[in-house]
């Protein structure tokens, strides 16, 4: 319940700030998570992000305004954080399918509705999953940003890195180059994190624990702390069917294990190991107790 009051809580910040400029730090702080996690808890529940929701529910304020009240267009649009008329028309008209003067001329005009937070009866299946503590390490890896999508259960683009590191020997490179006694043994990892770079994207890593010694040009060093890590198995059959598998736990974590446990995610990254064979994966996502 905590967690799906925390939800709600961020939402409801967002309604009460939606006039002013909204940061995702302080959107993340009403659940007490980094920005890292809310933006991929609120991707995978809801299939679009934080940024598509504030936007949808100002231009349908400002749709609303626009038929019920005598405000000068310009005064609406700079209400809800657009600069110019020209901007604010464009993004209207993307949404609403009018412009603002046609709208004004008795035109209809679109509804995204405030999000509401339900109770419902889901899940009933097991979770297999384990907590461990884990030392720092560092891995090397090669480095790609992948753009945030609207739905994570079909993109394409991480599954095409990994089977360009296949054919292009980066995989067999990092086999035999891995620190085997290490924390990661000779399995390989993909690795997402946030960074400041972008609102738009994210690196994405392929990689493995790194022994020390020369580094390849093309390769990234990536230091990982200390930290406690839930850890869930995926296993599947092919390279497309593993990947949809990582998905539907993906979303099982965030809808079924975090709403029922005693944790929270933590940090600004989260693992998927794979050993040798790719049809297997365990997702080490980083966590703190509530």
């Amino acid at each position: 319940m905590d967690w799906i009051r925390s939800f709600q809580k961020s939402i409801d910040y967002i309604e009460e700030h939606i006039t002013e400029p909204i940061q995702i730090e302080d959107i993340a702080t009403q659940m007490n998570i980094s920005t890292f996690y809310y933006q991929k808890i609120f991707l995978i529940l809801c299939g679009f992000t934080i940024g598509e929701y504030i936007r949808n529910r100002r231009l349908t304020l400002a749709g609303c305004e626009l038929i019920s009240t005598n405000e000068k267009i310009i005064d609406i649009a700079m209400k809800y954080g657009y600069d110019t008329p020209e901007g604010f028309s464009r993004a209207f008209v993307r949404f609403h399918g009018l412009t603002p003067s046609a709208v004004r001329k008795g035109g209809s005009v679109r509804s995204f509705a405030k999000l509401a937070v339900e109770i419902s009866l889901k899940g009933g299946s097991v979770m297999n999953y384990k907590i461990v503590k884990k030392d720092a390490f560092k891995i090397i890896a090669k480095q790609q940003r992948c753009e945030k999508i609207k739905d994570v259960r079909g993109r394409s683009d991480i599954p095409e890195f990994w089977n360009e590191c296949y054919n292009d020997g980066t995989i067999e490179f990092l086999i035999k180059s891995c620190k085997k006694d290490g924390i990661l043994g000779q399995n390989l990892v993909g690795m997402c994190m946030e960074d400041s770079v972008s609102a738009k994207d994210f690196p994405y890593f392929i990689g493995a624990e790194y022994s020390g010694g020369e580094i390849p040009f093309g390769y990234n060093i990536v230091e990982v702390p200390a930290m406690e890590y839930a850890v869930f198995a995926v296993e599947s059959t092919d390279t497309e069917s593993i990947s949809k598998a990582i998905q539907q736990m993906w979303h099982k974590i965030f809808a079924e294990f975090f709403p029922s446990s005693n944790y929270k995610p933590k940090g600004n990254f989260d693992l998927e190991v794979y050993p040798t064979d790719k049809y297997r994966c365990e997702l080490w996502i980083s966590v703190e107790n509530k």
